[in-house]
């Protein structure tokens, strides 16, 4: 797959710099004057050594390489111009003379390959290698410096994406793509808080970290005593070509794994490509139901994509629950089909993570349309026991904007019972209406109503039909778009409407009252 000549991959980040391509030395007229390219060479087993290698054109059109290393102490240092890049490695292309480290200098000049094969300045600034400087002529295994050359070398183009922590807290750390002049990419994965005896797999997996999804391209595992990895990519696992332009539109997601027999046990991971959040996020309020010391949040995340990821994160799960969760049609007040189903919250983390591009019938689902959605979320308590709520809240139009005014309502026939009115102003202007009384009998229903005019003026005709108040809770809960006539009714007008509250003692005995109040216009 690689050009003939292509013969490279980085095994470190070896930002190779290009000092000039065609530096001028100011010779006088009629004496040659080369191009010239300078490559970084990086810090390996001693992070005191590093420096440049320099090719520059010698008139006949061979190439003099100048090594100019810092740190180096007394000795002779190999070097070489091996074959692909230093993340892949390769065998010996090009023999350099030994840097003297005295000076940290060594000069070479280069007219063919090991294999006696011509080659020019031109063609080596074409060549798929990198260098090599050891540590000495009897441990070539230890590399004072490296760097990549020719093809391999990295432009300024690069994408980080962060890694983060999944079984072991204290693991986290960065992923980052570098683009190289031939266009294929050195993946750099660098973790903090790794075990030094520990080796990491690593791989890109197709879809996003909350879907899941097969292995696309196997990367160099992590290596624990530095945290880092390095892959060359220029295809996926399967053989087909992947630019570094097509790795950045990818849609996949890294996992880095607790080791070779433990792949199921995951220390990092991090979505990438066009599943890495933009930054945009919506954060909606999920409210205790029937489990009170449980509560948290759904935060909706933009894609690059355009899809969303939904956070869902609550406080107060138990250690071994696992509490289903849905997207539901209509605000919470009035109910609805399940429209979006969400993973299950896992009651260890009180964490939930979904990816959204669809609802459950197929139909395109973006960011945007869900921070607009006509819906609310439920989280169950278990599988067994869909109808106890742990949480729930409304999102999308049906959000509360947080302008609200409460009424009192009287006790009437008995002084006992109490409470108020609350009018609450939806993002879409529907207000809801939620009211709350003090003493009420477990077992009871209490019809409730909005009438027309005054309570001194008492009785009104029926304008707006509320939700009947559960005797258990005192409370009651209605979304009121509308007169029961048919005339629109947003929050503004409910504020001005001129009316009262009636809460009843039964659908039986509607004309005993348990509680009555003026609302809107009829309150000063």
């Amino acid at each position: 797959m690689k050009k003939l000549m292509y013969l490279f991959i980085v095994a470190t980040t070896m930002i190779v710099s290009s000092c000039s391509d065609d530096d001028s030395n100011d010779q006088p007229p009629g004496v040659f004057d080369g191009d010239s390219k300078t490559y970084q060479l990086q810090s390996r087993a001693d992070a005191s050594v590093s420096g440049t290698a320099t090719v520059v054109e010698n008139e006949d059109g061979t190439a003099t390489v100048n090594l100019k290393l810092t740190g180096t102490s007394a000795g002779s240092f190999p070097a070489h111009i091996h074959a692909n890049s230093a993340a892949e490695t390769g065998d010996i292309l090009i023999d350099l003379n030994a840097v003297d480290g005295a000076t940290g200098e060594s000069t070479t000049i280069i007219s063919a390959t090991k294999a006696g094969t011509a080659i020019t300045y031109a063609e080596i600034l074409e060549l798929d290698a990198y260098i090599n400087v050891h540590q000495s002529a009897n441990d070539l295994g230890t590399l004072i410096a490296q760097g990549d050359i020719g093809v391999n070398e990295l432009t300024a183009d690069s994408r980080e994406y962060e890694l983060s922590s999944v079984a072991d807290a204290s693991i986290s750390g960065s992923a980052t793509i570098y683009k190289r002049v031939s266009g294929a990419s050195l993946l750099e994965i660098s973790l903090e808080g790794t075990p030094a005896d520990g080796e990491h797999p690593a791989h890109i997996h197709m879809n996003s970290a909350a879907e899941g999804g097969d292995i696309a391209i196997s990367l160099s595992p992590v290596v624990g005593a530095n945290g880092k990895s390095f892959t060359h990519i220029e295809e996926d696992d399967a053989g087909t070509a992947l630019s570094y332009e097509a790795l950045l539109e990818l849609d996949g997601y890294i996992n880095v794994h607790q080791s070779a027999n433990e792949l199921d046990v995951l220390v990092a991971q991090g979505d990438i490509g066009i599943n890495v959040l933009t930054g945009d996020s919506k954060e909606f309020a999920l409210h205790s139901v029937l489990v009170s010391t449980i509560n948290g949040t759904a935060t909706v995340h933009k894609r690059l994509s355009g899809a969303s990821l939904l956070e869902i994160s609550l406080e107060g799960t138990p250690g071994d629950g696992e509490h289903p969760a849905h997207i539901h049609a209509n605000t919470a007040a009035e109910g609805g089909d399940i429209v979006i189903s969400l993973s299950a919250v896992n009651g260890a983390s009180g964490k939930s993570w979904t990816h959204i591009e669809v609802d459950d019938e197929g139909t395109a689902v973006s960011y945007e349309q869900l921070l607009e959605f006509d819906g609310y979320i439920n989280v169950h308590k278990s599988i067994a026991e869909l109808n106890v709520l742990v949480a729930q809240g409304d999102i999308g139009q049906n959000e509360l904007t947080g302008n609200e005014v409460s009424y009192d309502l009287a006790a009437v026939s008995n002084a006992a019972i109490f409470g108020t009115a609350t009018f609450s102003e939806r993002v879409n202007k529907e207000t809801l209406v939620t009211l709350e009384l003090a003493g009420t009998t477990a077992g009871g229903i209490h019809p409730a109503h909005i009438h027309t005019g005054a309570v001194a003026d008492a009785p009104g005709a029926i304008i707006v039909s509320l939700s009947d108040l559960n005797g258990d809770t005192g409370i009651s809960v209605t979304n009121v778009t509308q007169l029961d006539a048919g005339g629109a009714l947003d929050y503004d007008a409910l504020l001005a409407i001129d009316g009262y509250i009636n809460v009843h003692l039964s659908n039986e005995d509607l004309a005993t009252l348990v509680a009555q109040g003026d609302v809107g216009a009829n309150v000063n």
